[in-house]
């Protein structure tokens, strides 16, 4: 196997940087998010921190080379912990240059971003393919961008007469050398991504790196050393995506079952427990809709086996029916939300935080649910254990939302070390006592113990209608407003049991910026940097949203100024026939001005890509400018 080696590859000098941003970007199938998980991938095993964040079309086989086809990945790499995209890339490699102006509305770039691209357009038998290349490399340049026109399928194709198939593995050898990324390492990486394929494959594709990086060696100034990141404990890491960590947490709290139908951006994760789950004694029951898949769920947790489904928003809005039944019932049930744009089917492909509301308020009648959200890649794994110990205690369904950006992206983090009390105890088949109804509630916290079908005694009929403590159908009104007293009781009994959120900064302040799920990284980043500047701002994350947690109108009193920053829809006060009286607030502060009635102010908006640290700072920025002026 003819394997690239750094010791017969002239090495230049590389300087040494903290941090840099690289983005790959292509048409659709041309293996970008591959060659950038597999760069991330080899990154993290080195030391390095990392993010990533895929950029995929949202349209399953847009046009090539246009703008709205544009696929890809970002990757944030440095010598220290990551938590979020950052801001401008500082490198791209782009594959046409048509694909770059979708990055381009995104500010994705800046004045001095090097791009790396494929210079076969400029020699294409369609003139209007080339006077487009010709163009808008002269664009570029004229807006400061750094172009360097590379020939990579020629390069590409003295080894397969299928570059486009291959040219993303000389991409990762190519950044392999400009980043001195660890040879053996990619090797492999590529080894197991493609063992299935065989050592044919293996092979090409390995020679397909090694030519990457020595072209890289010859013909490109850039080289570069990115430390490792320094931290403080020995722990072993592993690295996953968001979707990855939901099966892991799945195994991990001993659930058997996760019964789903596939969605974007939640398929992943059935991918990966379908490869596998059994080894655990699970299985993936991939169900003929979404409204089959929340069923079946539910029937195995009423057989006493705890399942989870998982899906996006719309399968949420299929499931809601069957979720007031588990919650009217008393099942326990875990829903996993990746969250996407909406409404209806869209933006499938693109991040947002549009389905709080829904998962709280969206059903029919008074059906009170346990609300959490992960900050974090690793609180997609650990949030998974707790929700099902959170639905089996307290007989309901529980709700965790992540997103698109969590889901996909990709983040070392310690590896979680199994502990017993995350499973789910052995079905109890001991007799039940007789004398003990089935929704036997306790006055002060609501809750009940659960008999199991087939415990000797513990039968009983359930139903989705209103019912006694016997689960005996009642329509008068002394049953029906005991029974939604005491399911409401369970969320204030579990309320007495949280903790107040911590809050990152001073405790007290100018302004208070509470955010909740993926944008955790991005927000802290840009409240640091405005408190580098003698500013005072704080933060606050929630991951309890339904109860929230305690605490937070004394917080909130602390600052002159609280708003919420989140990724889904609020007015701007500066629209057209909007103002205080009728402005739409996003979810978040919605929420949280009914709940603490506090006058809170949000930011939000619906772009479809996470939120970055440097529009975060300049929006805060602007606010306390405003704060100023008013004093």
């Amino acid at each position: 196997m003819n394997k690239p080696s750094e010791e017969t590859i002239t090495q230049k000098p590389a300087k040494r940087i903290d941090e840099h941003i690289v983005e790959i970007v292509s048409d659709s199938g041309e293996g970008a998010q591959k060659a950038g998980q597999t760069f991330g991938n080899i990154s993290a095993k080195m030391g390095n921190g990392v993010w990533t964040v895929e950029i995929i079309p949202a349209e399953i086989k847009p046009p090539a080379r246009s703008p709205a086809g544009a696929s890809g990945i970002r990757i944030r790499l440095g010598s220290h912990y990551m938590t979020n995209m950052g801001d401008a890339a500082d490198l791209v490699v782009a594959l046409n240059e048509q694909v770059l102006y979708s990055r381009i509305a995104t500010d994705a770039y800046k004045p001095g971003t090097i791009v790396l691209l494929e210079n076969k357009w400029l020699t294409d038998p369609n003139p209007k393919i080339r006077e487009q290349y010709t163009t808008s490399v002269a664009e570029f340049r004229e807006n400061g961008l750094i172009v360097h026109e590379l020939p990579m399928e020629v390069e590409c194709l003295k080894l397969t007469p299928r570059p486009r198939l291959g040219k993303n593995m000389f991409v990762l050898g190519m950044l392999s050398y400009i980043y001195s990324r660890d040879l053996e390492k990619a090797n492999t990486e590529i080894h197991n991504t493609f063992i299935r394929k065989g050592e044919k494959v293996i092979s090409l594709n390995q020679d397909l790196l090694k030519a990457g990086y020595e072209f890289a060696a010859t013909n490109l100034e850039y080289h570069y050393e990115i430390p490792a990141w320094e931290r403080d404990t020995d722990e072993r890491l592993i690295v996953t995506n968001g979707n990855q960590g939901l099966g892991l947490g799945v195994m991990l709290s001993g659930m058997e079952l996760v019964a789903m139908y596939p969605i974007t951006p939640a398929t992943s994760a059935s991918h990966y427990l379908a490869d596998v789950y059994d080894q655990v004694g699970g299985f993936v029951h991939q169900a003929e809709d979404e409204i089959a898949a929340i069923g079946f769920a539910i029937g195995s947790s009423y057989a006493g086996k705890t399942a989870c489904t998982i899906t996006s928003g719309p399968g949420l809005a299929l499931k809601t029916e069957f979720m007031g039944l588990a919650v009217m019932a008393e099942i326990p049930l875990v829903i996993c939300v990746v969250q996407r744009g909406g409404p209806s089917t869209g933006l499938p492909t693109k991040v947002e935080q549009g389905d709080l509301l829904a998962s709280l308020y969206g059903a029919q009648g008074d059906a009170p649910k346990i609300v959490i959200a992960a900050a974090t890649i690793e609180e997609c794994v650990h949030f998974v254990i707790m929700a099902r110990r959170l639905a089996e205690a307290f007989r309901t369904p529980v709700i965790l939302l992540t997103d698109a950006n969590l889901g996909t992206g990709v983040q070392p983090y310690p590896r979680p070390e199994p502990k017993a009390e995350w499973l789910a105890s052995p079905i109890d088949q001991s007799p039940w006592n007789k004398e003990i109804p089935p929704y036997d509630w306790d006055e002060e916290t609501g809750l009940s113990s659960r008999p199991i079908v087939g415990q000797p005694g513990g039968e009983y009929v359930l139903t989705g209608l209103a019912h006694t403590t016997n689960s005996k159908v009642a329509y008068d009104r002394e049953s029906n407003q005991y029974s939604c007293n005491m399911r409401s009781r369970k969320l204030a009994s579990l309320y007495s049991t949280l903790k107040p959120p911590i809050v990152h900064g001073d405790q007290e302040g100018d302004m208070l910026v509470v955010g909740w799920g993926s944008t955790l990284g991005a927000i802290e980043e840009a409240v640091d940097k405005l408190r580098a500047e003698k500013h005072k701002v704080s933060s606050v994350h929630l991951r309890f949203l339904s109860p929230l947690e305690p605490g937070l109108e004394e917080i909130f009193s602390n600052f002159k100024k609280v708003i919420t920053i989140e990724i889904n829809y609020s007015d701007d006060v500066n629209f057209p026939l909007i103002d205080k009286s009728n402005r739409r607030y996003a979810q978040l502060a919605m929420m949280l001005r009914a709940q603490t009635l506090v006058d809170i102010d949000c930011w939000s908006n619906v772009h479809g890509q996470p939120m970055q640290p440097g529009l975060i700072y300049n929006i805060l920025s602007q606010h306390l400018e405003t704060m100023k002026g008013a004093n």
